[in-house]
C-alpha cells in the first residue's frame, strides 16, 4: 500500500499544547487542519498515512494525545490501525506510545460513550 506523508514539521517546529484555545500549534489544530483530512484522503484511496515527527523542538504528550486520539471519534477502530503510521526515527518509542497507549486509550473511552471535547 502506498502511503500519504505528512510531516509535524510543516504544521510547527514548536508543537504545543493539547486545546486549539490554549494555542495555534496545539494537538487539536493539527489534528482537524492536518491529520483528519490526510487520514480522510488515505482510507478513501486505500493508502496509509505515514506521520513523520521528526525534526520538531519536541512533543508535550497532550500534543500527540488530541493530534492522534481524535481518529477514534470520526473514524472505525479497526481502519485506524491499518491505515496509520507513525515515523520517528529521533523518538522511536512515539510510535509505540501513540498506536499502544493513546488509541487505545481513546477507545475506551469512547466506548464509555464519554463525550469528546467540541471544537469552538
Amino acid at each position: 500500500m502506498e502511503n500519504i506523508l505528512i510531516k509535524v514539521l510543516d504544521f510547527t517546529e514548536y508543537p504545543d499544547v493539547r486545546y486549539i484555545e490554549q494555542d495555534e500549534n496545539s494537538g487539536e489544530q493539527f489534528y482537524y487542519d492536518v491529520v483528519k483530512p490526510n487520514y480522510e484522503k488515505a482510507i478513501s484511496e486505500n493508502k496509509i498515512l505515514l506521520v513523520d515527527l521528526d525534526n520538531t523542538a519536541g512533543y508535550a504528550s497532550s500534543f500527540l494525545d488530541e493530534a492522534f486520539g481524535n481518529l477514534v471519534y470520526d473514524f472505525e477502530y479497526k481502519n485506524i490501525i491499518s491505515h496509520l503510521k507513525i515515523k520517528s526515527e529521533q523518538e522511536p518509542d512515539w510510535e509505540e506510545i501513540i498506536l499502544n497507549e493513546i488509541l487505545p486509550s481513546w477507545k475506551k473511552k469512547y466506548e464509555k460513550g464519554n463525550p469528546r471535547k467540541e471544537v469552538k
